[in-house]
Protein backbone atom coordinates (compact mmCIF):
# COMPACT_ATOMS: atom_id res chain seq x y z
CA UNK A 1 0.00 0.00 0.00
CA UNK A 2 1.16 3.52 -0.52
CA UNK A 3 1.43 5.56 2.10
CA UNK A 4 -1.71 8.44 1.34
CA UNK A 5 -0.96 12.19 2.38
CA UNK A 6 -3.26 13.35 5.16
CA UNK A 7 -4.61 15.73 3.09
CA UNK A 8 -5.10 14.36 -0.33
CA UNK A 9 -7.13 11.80 0.95
CA UNK A 10 -11.04 11.51 -0.84
CA UNK A 11 -13.28 13.12 1.03
CA UNK A 12 -16.09 10.93 3.10
CA UNK A 13 -19.35 10.40 1.59
CA UNK A 14 -22.31 11.81 3.71
CA UNK A 15 -24.30 8.76 3.52
CA UNK A 16 -23.43 5.61 5.65
CA UNK A 17 -22.66 2.54 4.22
CA UNK A 18 -22.52 -0.63 5.90
CA UNK A 19 -25.52 -2.87 7.25
CA UNK A 20 -28.24 -1.31 9.43
CA UNK A 21 -29.69 -4.96 9.93
CA UNK A 22 -28.77 -8.71 9.84
CA UNK A 23 -31.43 -11.50 10.42
CA UNK A 24 -34.77 -10.51 10.65
CA UNK A 25 -35.37 -9.39 14.37
CA UNK A 26 -37.29 -11.28 16.61
CA UNK A 27 -40.29 -9.87 18.65
CA UNK A 28 -38.48 -9.49 21.79
CA UNK A 29 -35.57 -7.30 19.31
CA UNK A 30 -38.18 -4.85 17.98
CA UNK A 31 -39.61 -3.94 21.59
CA UNK A 32 -35.85 -3.11 22.69
CA UNK A 33 -35.93 -0.99 19.16
CA UNK A 34 -39.18 0.88 20.19
CA UNK A 35 -39.44 0.99 24.38
CA UNK A 36 -35.95 0.48 25.37
CA UNK A 37 -33.86 2.23 22.93
CA UNK A 38 -35.31 5.70 23.31
CA UNK A 39 -34.73 5.80 27.24
CA UNK A 40 -31.10 5.45 26.82
CA UNK A 41 -30.47 7.16 23.39
CA UNK A 42 -28.31 10.21 24.49
CA UNK A 43 -29.28 13.39 23.65
CA UNK A 44 -27.55 16.10 25.89
CA UNK A 45 -25.24 17.42 23.14
CA UNK A 46 -24.41 21.23 24.82
CA UNK A 47 -23.38 19.79 27.90
CA UNK A 48 -22.79 16.32 27.31
CA UNK A 49 -21.83 15.70 31.32
CA UNK A 50 -25.33 15.94 31.79
CA UNK A 51 -26.82 13.14 29.46
CA UNK A 52 -26.73 10.66 32.47
CA UNK A 53 -28.97 9.35 35.31
CA UNK A 54 -25.71 10.19 37.96
CA UNK A 55 -23.47 12.62 37.80
CA UNK A 56 -20.21 11.79 36.12
CA UNK A 57 -16.60 13.18 36.15
CA UNK A 58 -15.69 12.38 32.69
CA UNK A 59 -16.70 11.25 29.08
CA UNK A 60 -15.88 8.41 26.98
CA UNK A 61 -17.13 7.81 23.16
CA UNK A 62 -17.16 4.33 21.84
CA UNK A 63 -17.52 4.66 17.85
CA UNK A 64 -19.24 1.25 16.30
CA UNK A 65 -19.79 -0.77 19.54
CA UNK A 66 -20.50 -4.36 17.39
CA UNK A 67 -22.32 -6.37 20.10
CA UNK A 68 -21.93 -4.04 22.92
CA UNK A 69 -19.56 -6.29 25.31
CA UNK A 70 -16.38 -3.67 25.11
CA UNK A 71 -18.84 -1.06 26.00
CA UNK A 72 -20.82 -2.68 28.69
CA UNK A 73 -17.51 -3.58 30.57
CA UNK A 74 -15.96 -0.43 30.31
CA UNK A 75 -19.02 1.21 31.37
CA UNK A 76 -18.84 -0.91 34.51
CA UNK A 77 -15.02 -0.68 35.02
CA UNK A 78 -15.29 3.40 35.32
CA UNK A 79 -19.31 4.14 36.90
CA UNK A 80 -18.08 7.49 37.42
CA UNK A 81 -17.62 8.35 33.69
CA UNK A 82 -20.33 9.33 31.19
CA UNK A 83 -20.24 6.85 28.19
CA UNK A 84 -21.54 6.83 24.91
CA UNK A 85 -21.31 4.31 22.73
CA UNK A 86 -22.32 4.51 19.36
CA UNK A 87 -23.97 1.86 16.76
CA UNK A 88 -26.33 1.52 13.51
CA UNK A 89 -26.41 -2.06 13.56
CA UNK A 90 -29.49 -3.07 14.52
CA UNK A 91 -29.10 -6.74 16.10
CA UNK A 92 -25.76 -5.07 17.64
CA UNK A 93 -27.89 -2.71 19.19
CA UNK A 94 -30.58 -5.21 20.13
CA UNK A 95 -27.75 -7.41 21.62
CA UNK A 96 -26.49 -4.74 23.88
CA UNK A 97 -29.98 -3.68 25.13
CA UNK A 98 -30.62 -7.77 26.22
CA UNK A 99 -27.68 -7.56 28.47
CA UNK A 100 -28.99 -4.32 30.17
CA UNK A 101 -32.89 -4.76 29.91
CA UNK A 102 -34.71 -7.43 31.37
CA UNK A 103 -37.49 -9.12 29.36
CA UNK A 104 -40.95 -7.80 29.99
CA UNK A 105 -39.04 -4.46 31.23
CA UNK A 106 -38.92 -2.61 27.94
CA UNK A 107 -40.56 0.12 28.81
CA UNK A 108 -40.28 0.47 32.81
CA UNK A 109 -36.54 -0.89 33.66
CA UNK A 110 -33.92 2.02 34.65
CA UNK A 111 -30.47 2.39 32.22
CA UNK A 112 -27.86 1.79 33.51
CA UNK A 113 -26.79 4.99 35.00
CA UNK A 114 -23.68 6.25 33.25
CA UNK A 115 -24.25 4.29 29.74
CA UNK A 116 -26.03 5.86 26.96
CA UNK A 117 -26.18 4.68 23.25
CA UNK A 118 -26.41 6.29 20.19
CA UNK A 119 -27.78 4.42 16.89
CA UNK A 120 -27.30 7.02 13.98
CA UNK A 121 -24.16 7.92 11.97
CA UNK A 122 -21.48 8.58 14.96
CA UNK A 123 -20.29 11.31 12.59
CA UNK A 124 -23.43 13.00 13.54
CA UNK A 125 -23.19 12.57 16.94
CA UNK A 126 -19.03 13.95 16.66
CA UNK A 127 -20.01 17.02 15.20
CA UNK A 128 -22.64 18.18 17.76
CA UNK A 129 -20.64 17.49 20.90
CA UNK A 130 -18.75 20.26 22.01
CA UNK A 131 -14.74 21.26 21.91
CA UNK A 132 -12.65 19.06 24.14
CA UNK A 133 -15.72 17.00 25.85
CA UNK A 134 -14.07 13.58 26.36
CA UNK A 135 -11.62 12.47 28.00
CA UNK A 136 -11.15 9.03 25.76
CA UNK A 137 -12.48 7.38 22.51
CA UNK A 138 -12.65 4.09 21.39
CA UNK A 139 -12.65 2.62 18.01
CA UNK A 140 -12.79 -1.28 18.03
CA UNK A 141 -12.19 -3.70 15.33
CA UNK A 142 -13.86 -1.30 12.56
CA UNK A 143 -15.29 -2.37 9.38
CA UNK A 144 -11.89 -2.35 7.48
CA UNK A 145 -13.66 -1.62 3.61
CA UNK A 146 -10.30 -3.52 2.10
CA UNK A 147 -10.98 -2.94 -1.18
CA UNK A 148 -9.05 0.26 -2.30
CA UNK A 149 -11.48 2.07 -3.98
CA UNK A 150 -13.55 1.87 -0.62
CA UNK A 151 -11.01 3.49 2.00
CA UNK A 152 -12.92 7.02 2.10
CA UNK A 153 -15.12 5.05 4.20
CA UNK A 154 -12.48 4.09 6.79
CA UNK A 155 -13.23 5.65 9.89
CA UNK A 156 -9.78 6.41 10.16
CA UNK A 157 -9.86 9.33 7.71
CA UNK A 158 -8.88 12.84 8.20
CA UNK A 159 -12.23 14.49 8.25
CA UNK A 160 -12.70 11.85 11.62
CA UNK A 161 -9.40 12.25 13.25
CA UNK A 162 -9.49 16.40 12.92
CA UNK A 163 -13.29 15.85 14.57
CA UNK A 164 -11.96 13.57 17.07
CA UNK A 165 -8.62 15.79 17.81
CA UNK A 166 -11.56 18.76 18.81
CA UNK A 167 -13.16 16.81 21.05
CA UNK A 168 -10.60 15.30 23.01
CA UNK A 169 -8.79 16.95 26.08
CA UNK A 170 -4.63 17.02 25.49
CA UNK A 171 -3.24 14.34 26.37
CA UNK A 172 -6.83 11.87 26.47
CA UNK A 173 -6.71 8.73 24.88
CA UNK A 174 -7.79 7.07 21.22
CA UNK A 175 -7.76 3.28 21.63
CA UNK A 176 -7.69 1.43 18.29
CA UNK A 177 -7.96 -2.48 17.61
CA UNK A 178 -8.44 -4.01 14.48
CA UNK A 179 -7.65 -7.18 13.35
CA UNK A 180 -7.77 -6.73 9.37
CA UNK A 181 -4.43 -6.36 7.69
CA UNK A 182 -5.16 -3.93 5.81
CA UNK A 183 -6.67 -2.04 8.20
CA UNK A 184 -3.66 -2.05 10.22
CA UNK A 185 -1.38 -0.94 7.21
CA UNK A 186 -3.91 1.73 7.22
CA UNK A 187 -4.08 3.01 10.52
CA UNK A 188 -0.54 2.85 11.09
CA UNK A 189 0.11 4.98 7.87
CA UNK A 190 -2.33 7.57 8.32
CA UNK A 191 -2.04 8.30 11.75
CA UNK A 192 1.83 8.49 10.60
CA UNK A 193 0.85 11.88 8.46
CA UNK A 194 -1.41 13.52 10.76
CA UNK A 195 -0.50 16.25 13.30
CA UNK A 196 -3.27 15.31 15.87
CA UNK A 197 -2.12 11.99 17.80
CA UNK A 198 1.08 10.54 18.74
CA UNK A 199 1.63 7.05 19.70
CA UNK A 200 1.95 5.94 22.48
CA UNK A 201 2.05 2.16 22.15
CA UNK A 202 0.79 -0.40 19.65
CA UNK A 203 1.24 -4.10 20.90
CA UNK A 204 -0.11 -7.03 19.82
CA UNK A 205 -1.43 -8.64 23.18
CA UNK A 206 -4.18 -6.85 24.82
CA UNK A 207 -3.49 -4.25 27.24
CA UNK A 208 -4.29 -4.21 30.54
CA UNK A 209 -7.48 -2.64 31.38
CA UNK A 210 -9.03 -3.08 28.10
CA UNK A 211 -11.86 -5.23 27.46
CA UNK A 212 -12.07 -8.07 25.13
CA UNK A 213 -14.67 -8.33 22.21
CA UNK A 214 -16.11 -10.95 20.45
CA UNK A 215 -14.73 -9.78 17.14
CA UNK A 216 -11.23 -10.05 19.00
CA UNK A 217 -11.82 -13.61 19.67
CA UNK A 218 -13.41 -14.61 15.92
CA UNK A 219 -10.19 -13.18 14.98
CA UNK A 220 -8.45 -15.35 17.04
CA UNK A 221 -10.42 -18.63 15.77
CA UNK A 222 -10.01 -17.52 12.26
CA UNK A 223 -6.09 -17.16 12.79
CA UNK A 224 -5.57 -13.67 12.71
CA UNK A 225 -3.20 -11.34 14.88
CA UNK A 226 -5.00 -7.94 15.98
CA UNK A 227 -3.06 -5.23 16.75
CA UNK A 228 -3.57 -2.23 19.61
CA UNK A 229 -3.11 1.30 19.41
CA UNK A 230 -2.84 4.09 22.35
CA UNK A 231 -2.37 7.08 20.68
CA UNK A 232 -2.41 10.20 23.18
CA UNK A 233 -4.07 13.63 21.92
CA UNK A 234 -0.91 16.19 21.91
CA UNK A 235 -1.19 19.74 23.62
Amino acid sequence: MTAPLFDDLKPQPERLYGRQRGHPLRARQQRLLDEALPRITFKAFDNPLQGFSRSVSGLFLEVGFGGGEHALDQSERHPDIGYIASEVFENGICSLLSRIMPEGEEMTAAPPENLRLWSDDARLLIKDLPDQCLDRAYLMFPDPWPKARHAKRRFVHPENIRQLARLLKKGAQWRIASDHPVYQEWVTEVMQAQPYFELASLTKTRPEGWSPTRYEAKAFREGRQPFYWTFIRRP
